[in-house]
């Protein structure tokens, strides 16, 4: 597929763009099956322990996780456990990240050679869930300062339609242009935020199909607000990156500790990268689903110190008087 002169330009100057059909949904269903044996999974664990009365299994995809959390929000908040954020790596997930077309864009950004993370994320925004809305930030918020100005690609993917209502993105065009934001620890349900003084001007909301992709600079400020509906706002987003990038490739957990050098660590030190395109040695890409499961749970298992990013707390920020 990959993107045309104007798209490219587009990505440059503004900070985003949207490709519409990258996916179609025979595409996303291997991921939908996935995520559904995992909602499947926990609900008969839960069944089985006495803390849930029903799974709500005939309900759609769509709404099944709204109903569940109404019903009992503690069992809700346990279904979720397992697939938000990059916790979920079973059917589809590897699929969905080397997507051939996806990747066809993403060599048009950055080149052949690519690198993803398992910075990836599943976002099933429930409506009512505090954890489903994010507040403003970059990417590279993230990240270790030594990485700001290396080029990170993020690339958001809605599972069904995204909407103002049930909360799309919403994204400040051009701002990626003047560099890292102040960010401070403790925003809205934990999340690193950029305090409301510092944001840029120009917000805009961006409604979306489902198989459409957002791709967005690490420097792009962007948030996700209220799901309003009853619809979940299902999606992912995937992050990749050149081989020029700092990353933990043949690295193992514990080869970070506390006396390393910050600057000799991969971006986000705690999560595993892997070779998704490698033009003169093939054979280093990932493509076997048990042994990028396996990597997966390796970093997840254990705790990897990092360093640090150097915010402070939101409630501790001095507000600029005008």
């Amino acid at each position: 597929m990959g993107l045309t002169f104007a798209e490219v330009e587009q990505f440059k100057v503004q900070g985003y763009l949207i490709k519409e059909g990258v996916y179609n949904n025979m595409d996303l269903q291997p991921l939908c099956d996935g995520l559904t044996k995992a909602i499947q999974d926990k609900c008969d664990q839960l069944i089985a322990e006495g803390q849930l009365d029903r799974d709500f299994a005939d309900t759609s995809f769509e709404t099944r996780l709204t109903q569940l959390y109404r019903h009992n929000p503690d069992a809700g908040q346990q279904v979720l456990a397992p697939i938000w954020s990059g916790r979920f790596h079973g059917e589809g997930m590897l699929q969905a990240l080397r997507h051939p077309s996806l990747i066809d864009c993403v060599a048009d950004l950055i080149g052949p050679d690519i690198v993803a993370t398992s910075i990836y994320r599943v976002r099933p925004k429930v409506p009512g869930y505090l954890g489903g809305e994010v507040p403003w930030h970059q990417d590279a918020g993230y990240s270790m300062r030594h990485c700001y100005d290396y080029v990170m690609i993020t690339c958001w993917i809605p599972l069904v339609d995204a909407t103002v209502e049930n909360g799309c993105l919403w994204v400040i065009p051009q701002s990626h242009q003047s560099g890292i934001i102040q960010h401070y620890t403790g925003g809205h349900a934990g999340f690193l935020e950029i305090a409301p003084e510092d944001l840029p001007v120009g917000a805009m909301p961006l409604e979306m199909s489902v198989g459409s992709v957002l791709f967005m600079t690490s420097m792009t400020p962007h948030a996700s607000f209220e799901n309003k509906t009853d619809v979940v706002r299902w999606s992912i987003d995937l992050r990749y990156q050149d081989f020029e990038v700092p990353n933990n490739i043949d690295e193992i957990p514990q080869d970070y500790t506390p006396d390393r050098d910050p600057v000799t660590m991969a971006c986000h030190p705690g999560e595993a990268y892997f070779v998704i395109q490698d033009t003169e040695h093939p054979e280093r890409e990932l493509k076997d689903p048990a042994g990028f499961a396996a990597l997966r749970q390796q970093w997840d298992r254990e705790r990897v110190h990092g360093g640090g990013r150097g915010w402070t707390p939101l409630s501790e920020r001095e507000i600029k008087s005008s």
